[in-house]
């Protein structure tokens, strides 16, 4: 799966999205991820991509010419990228708090695409002719709101990226976690046996499978009780 990020800080998604488990899909080529920068696509002599809001009020808004421009761009590159391929599959998001918040479900949804572009948005947003011409869906992280759309962009690329064939080891690693099985994890423990004068629970070094599965499920039941209980409404 491609992923191109439309942003104005490039140098922030790539650091991030260059590390760790997604930095080895990059290397392997289980995932391909493009950062670029919008002001490069500016047809302004200072590569100004913002200018105040009709109207009046606060801040600045990031105009449509540069955005519109970038994306022609890099629907262009991701074309040719996928050339032999015939028909794309592809969406374009924009991280915004006004959007429907990232779930698992979603993310599983995305990850179906051959190509996923995402805009980050920054001062007051974006012209809203840009969210009505490309913006297929606007996507939040949750109800609150950042300084910028990069985060937002990294745990969108994140979440879906560990859902491909090849980022990690075995589809077990996310089919059966929390959120994702549909309850919180169960607690899980490690060496050394005890620490602080706790034990890890017997059953879980007692080699029987099925006493382990059926301690893992229970705990996992009480853990979402506790913490999460608007989970199990969810359950048929």
């Amino acid at each position: 799966m491609r992923f191109d990020i439309m942003t104005l800080f490039p140098e922030m998604t790539d650091r991030i999205l260059g590390e760790s488990i997604i930095g080895r899909a990059q290397k392997s080529g289980a995932v391909e991820i493009h950062s670029h920068n919008i002001r490069d696509y500016s047809q302004d002599k200072h590569r100004r991509v913002d200018d105040t809001p009709y109207g009046g009020g606060m801040g600045m808004l990031m105009a449509a010419p540069p955005i519109y421009n970038c994306y022609e761009a890099v629907k262009e590159m991701a074309d040719r990228a996928f050339a032999d391929k015939g028909e794309i599959k592809r969406k374009v998001v924009y991280m915004s708090p006004k959007g429907r918040v990232l779930t698992q479900a979603k993310a599983a949804e995305l990850s179906s695409l051959d190509n996923l572009i995402i805009l980050c948005g920054h001062y007051e947003g974006v012209d809203q002719r840009i969210v009505d011409e490309i913006i297929d869906e606007e996507i939040s992280i949750g109800d609150y709101v950042l300084t910028g759309g990069e985060l937002p962009a990294c745990i969108l690329v994140d979440c879906i990226s560990r859902l491909l064939p090849g980022v990690l080891s075995d589809k077990e690693c996310y089919e059966s976690e929390s959120i994702a099985c549909g309850m919180l994890e169960y607690p899980q423990y490690t060496r050394p046996y005890e620490f602080h004068g706790v034990k890890v629970p017997d059953v879980l070094i007692s080699g029987d499978h099925a006493k382990v599965d059926k301690w893992r499920y229970e705990r996992a039941l009480e853990e979402t009780e506790r913490l999460r209980p608007d989970l199990l409404s969810h359950k048929d």
